[in-house]
């Protein structure tokens, strides 16, 4: 009599060998490698290194998301719900970063972009609708604070106002794009607030302090001598609320391009040079950034006749640390701008035309005797004895 296998172990007899030819997923299959072997973490008083800010280049993606803060209007827009339940055409945002919404009350969204502000907004408002479709547009941005530090005229903290329509309710209720009727200020414009660059600014290297939402900052480098001489608005970045710009000084100056730099606007329309002594009407005159030298003098009604040194000219410049650099020059005005005979001026610079000898003889015997030099002129040889060369 044969017996028969029962089907219940015929089956596990069948699983078995399957299983022996067959692979289980991975997850359960493959043993745990070990695990290298770390170093340990080092104590919790350690400092961490410093890292400094990476320079990134105009145009890059990083950092571009408009991030809202106290004083930007904004409107909030929820699709498919009743017209009764719909928003206000406009909401600002409050000094304390917050903006305050019917049903979910205040909501903080300083330090967010549109889009995330969006989505934390679709979160609040997921309690009483059901997959709610929420956008935030931006109607009106607040002023920027900005900072320009270095070569420039007047550096320090500026509040940079956005170009903007008048705000109406009209014309909030028509905007919906992000920067719809605003024009936003560049590197340029908050130079010029600053009240433009010195003559020692260098524009090739030129730099903008970012700070990020996420904490640290980023420092891009632009070159607005390239703006200049190639018009690559790409270099006149927009910029951001609490950007900070830096301009360095220039090592090395090349007279035609500064001469070019001196006559865009980043640089002032006038500047402020002194002159006095003997010329026809010393005072401080109000030139242009390109002025020479040679054009303050005669702009000052030009030397004196028999009284003004042509080579004892004082050059004195107020330097921006507080020290005071002094040059004697003789000036030919047959010379065109160089550094050594027909410098450029800056702003502050004072010119001293000196008096000749012989003049400053003459005053004396005014001054202490009451009689000028010319009684003495028909004595043979005096007038030979008290002029040297001037």
């Amino acid at each position: 009599m044969i017996r028969k296998t029962p089907k219940s172990a015929a089956g596990l007899a069948l699983i078995l060998v399957v299983s022996a030819n067959s692979s289980l997923p991975v997850f359960a299959q493959q043993i745990p490698a070990q695990l290298p072997v770390q170093a340990p973490f080092p104590p919790s008083n350690q400092a961490p290194a410093y890292s400094p800010p990476a320079i990134s280049q105009p145009g890059t993606l990083e950092g571009e998301a408009y991030t809202l803060g106290a004083g930007d209007i904004v409107r909030v827009d929820i699709f498919d719900i009743a017209p009764e339940l719909a928003l206000e055409q406009r909401y600002t945002i409050l000094t304390d970063g917050t903006v305050n919404l019917p049903w979910v009350g205040s909501v903080p969204v300083a330090g967010l972009s549109l889009r995330q502000a969006a989505d934390v907004l679709s979160q609040r408002f997921s309690r009483f609708i059901r997959n709610p479709v929420v956008t935030v547009s931006l109607l009106a941005p607040r002023p920027l604070k900005v900072g320009v530090i270095g070569e420039v005229n007047r550096p320090g903290s500026y509040i940079i106002s956005v170009i903007s329509n008048e705000v109406t309710q009209t014309s909030l209720n028509q905007r919906t794009a992000s920067e719809g009727g605003n024009q936003w200020p560049r590197v340029s414009q908050a130079i010029q607030t600053a009240g433009g660059i010195t003559g020692l600014a260098n524009l090739r290297e030129v730099k903008i302090r970012r700070p990020k939402v996420s904490g640290g900052e980023e420092l891009i480098a632009i070159d607005l001598w390239r703006f200049l001489k190639e018009g690559d608005l790409n270099q006149d970045i927009l910029l951001r609320d609490g950007d900070t710009i830096i301009i360095s000084k220039a090592t090395i100056q090349d007279s035609e391009e500064a001469t070019q730099i001196a006559t865009s606007n980043f640089s002032p329309a006038t500047i402020s040079v002194s002159v006095v002594g003997e010329v026809g009407n010393p005072g401080t005159l109000q030139v242009k950034p390109t002025t020479t030298l040679n054009q303050a003098i005669m702009a000052a009604g030009g030397f004196r006749g028999g009284r003004a040194s042509r080579k004892n000219v004082d050059l004195i410049r107020l330097n921006p640390n507080g020290t005071v650099t002094r040059r004697r020059m003789s000036i030919d005005l047959d010379q065109n701008m160089n550094e050594d005979r027909n410098p450029r001026l800056f702003n502050n610079d004072i010119v001293v035309v000196n008096r000749t000898f012989i003049a400053g003889v003459n005053d004396f015997l005014i001054n202490a005797i009451g009689v000028p030099l010319t009684i003495f002129s028909g004595i043979s040889g005096f007038r030979g004895l008290v002029r040297p060369n001037n």
